[in-house]
């Protein structure tokens, strides 16, 4: 079993640097790092995700998610300062962001990693449509545009005169270096639990990156279902990721067939968020021991 950790990335919060360093030491195999451009003010449906820390939170979102950093900027940083740590987003919100800026940014930060980008991707919550919506998606076609955007990142990576032609996304033959150390790209981990997810998966995805869920009957079925649909089309046993994952349920989790862990750290003192990275390690070293 893989083990990482999942930082909300804060201002006010551990030095990501010292985060990167410190979990590389502890044998921990991973970093993934969130991406919000923004909070909206007004917002039509309330947040719809864990809600055990709002704190002082000036909204119904947990006060964290007003205060990320760039997610890819602090990637780029956190690769400065370390050598076996990947680095993973988790997730980047590909219907947000360009997509043949977004494919040199990833592709910069793989080069200059040796090859240590994890690509977590997503189509955004329901709860997150403003958010979506100031950067001119519609959120109606948010998962046509996500398909598309990701197919035109994998055309420029993988080719020296890319083009892609669809609905939402349409650009002529065009150069763009650097390419990815990782061959023939960074994993592309696709993140979601809706009924369509395993389709998206299988499209254009490496792996799979379900959020923890209290009926492991379920994630396991879904699991047995996802490997049966790659083994059919000729694939390989695709990758399961547990993102927001609990210690206390890693032999559970190797049982339904995940092989990643992505376990929350708190965004409260450093001392706090330094247990919690000492815990990890401490359960990956007994895990794979």
């Amino acid at each position: 079993m893989k083990f990482g950790v999942l930082s909300m990335n804060t201002d006010d919060g551990i030095n990501p640097l010292t985060l990167a360093r410190e979990a590389e030491d502890l044998g921990i195999e991973s970093v993934f790092l969130p991406d919000h451009s923004h909070i909206p003010v007004h917002r039509e449906v309330r947040y719809g995700g864990p809600k055990e820390q709002f704190g002082d939170s000036p909204g119904d979102y947990p006060r964290e998610y007003y205060r990320n950093r760039d997610q890819l900027l602090t990637l780029a940083s956190m690769a400065a300062v370390t050598s076996t740590l990947n680095l993973g987003t988790g997730i980047c919100l590909v219907v947000q962001r360009d997509p043949i800026y977004l494919a040199k940014e990833v592709a910069t930060i793989d080069h200059l990693s040796n090859g240590r980008v994890l690509f977590g991707v997503g189509g955004g919550a329901p709860w997150n449509l403003e958010e979506m919506r100031h950067h001119g998606t519609d959120t109606r076609t948010r998962f046509a545009l996500f398909r598309e955007r990701v197919e035109a990142i994998k055309e420029i990576w993988t080719k020296e005169q890319a083009e892609y032609h669809g609905r939402f996304v349409d650009f002529d033959p065009i150069f763009s270096w650097p390419k990815p150390v990782q061959r023939p790209h960074p994993p592309i981990l696709v993140g979601g639990r809706g009924p369509t997810v395993l389709d998206r998966v299988l499209a254009f995805g490496d792996g799979w990156m379900p959020g923890d869920w209290d009926d492991l009957g379920w994630l396991g079925e879904r699991i047995a279902e996802l490997q049966e649909r790659a083994a059919e089309a000729g694939r390989a046993p695709v990758e399961v990721t547990i993102n927001r994952a609990r210690l206390a349920r890693v032999e559970d989790y190797l049982a339904v067939g995940a092989s990643r862990c992505i376990v929350q750290l708190p965004t409260g003192a450093d001392d706090e968020v330094r247990r919690a990275l000492r815990e990890v390690g401490r359960v990956a070293e007994s895990t794979n021991a």
